[in-house]
């Protein structure tokens, strides 16, 4: 006896994309969407794939994906949203202050692998997979020396698509550009060591734990302001 395998609902076919069977994360916010949203989605996607085969525009079909994503994330609850919080105004000219970039996109050097969850080598696709025990977990602080090159750069992140800045790592770790800026004199100082993290943890350790800890280390070195790359 043959097993017919089950039709797919549409439901189930928008799932598939958030660390499903489909998983992309670049449209993972399909999930978020109604099945009314999805089809408009989807709908008004074939008319500008048309489109931009007669103009050759395809940059509007990149602009109405960016669009959506927009929507679908922002009309979610947000758990972690705050109604004030502390104001320090900055006094100095960035020209003359001391900068040091702290980014959640997951990169490290190579040969110094975090090991996120006790796992030595952990690829990206198993990352992608455990995305359910990285929430849980509390983040790793990542040290990376500035003058690091670009071909020992590795990132590792199961909440985004990693392969904009596998091609550039500057897409979200700026690194040549920030040294770039110094050269030109725009930033003052930037301080030797950069860091990262994976994002996609525990907020509350992160809030409570993890973030007050890295502060104290920050505050040990003569940084005027910290650039804050989030992906």
């Amino acid at each position: 006896m043959i097993d017919t395998p089950k039709p797919e609902s549409f439901e189930d076919f928008k799932k598939s994309f958030s660390y499903g069977s489909r998983t992309d994360l670049n449209f993972k916010f399909l999930a978020k969407l109604s099945d009314d949203q999805a089809a408009k989605f989807f709908q008004d996607l074939l008319w500008k794939l048309g489109d931009a085969f007669d103009d050759g525009n395809f940059a509007q079909i990149v602009d109405h994906v960016c669009e959506w994503q927009k929507r679908a994330y922002f009309s979610e609850d947000k758990k972690f949203t705050y109604d004030d919080g502390p104001f320090n105004p900055f006094q100095k000219r960035v020209a003359d202050s001391r900068l040091v970039l702290i980014t959640s996109t997951g990169h490290f050097v190579e040969g110094k692998d975090p090991a996120p969850l006790g796992a030595k080598n952990m690829t990206q696709q198993e990352a992608i997979e455990k995305i359910a025990e990285f929430v849980r977990e509390a983040p790793q602080l990542s040290t990376l020396p500035v003058d690091t090159p670009a071909d020992r750069l590795r990132v590792r992140h199961g909440g985004y698509d990693i392969r904009g800045v596998q091609a550039d790592p500057n897409v979200a770790f700026p690194l040549q550009r920030l040294l770039e800026l110094e050269h030109e004199g725009a930033v003052g100082q930037l301080i030797r060591q950069a860091y990262s993290f994976v994002g996609a943890c525990s907020q509350k350790r992160l809030l409570k734990q993890t973030g007050p800890q890295w502060i104290e280390i920050f505050k040990q070195q003569p940084i005027d302001a910290a650039l804050l790359v989030p992906v």
